[in-house]
């Protein structure tokens, strides 16, 4: 019986040994660890990202107009010249250089 005790005895010292390790390994390189998985991070979204642009650009993109017509006027009562009332009489004080 005390043979059964000290092997369960050593397998739970062996069970712990083995978890503070990995601990100790996670801890110590954990710099590591977080630069891969963002390196890993980066490299999925761009190769998603550059798949998917392609199909997104020709969708998104209208087809140029083959004859235009004439500029549109600025709406009445702007002040702009050609505007409903033309440039307004009076455009406040000068200064004197």
């Amino acid at each position: 019986m005390q043979k059964v005790i000290n092997i369960l005895a050593l397998l739970s010292f062996a069970g712990t040994a083995s978890i503070v390790g990995g601990g100790v390994y996670v801890y110590t390189q954990k710099d590591a660890i977080i630069e891969n998985a963002k390196k890993a991070a980066m490299e999925a979204a761009t190769e998603a990202v550059a798949g998917a642009l392609p199909g997104m650009l020709e969708s998104s993109m209208p087809e140029l107009p083959g004859v235009t017509g004439g500029a549109i006027g600025a709406p009445a009562g702007t002040g702009f010249p050609g505007a409903g009332g033309g440039a307004p009489a009076v455009t406040g004080p000068a200064l004197p250089f």
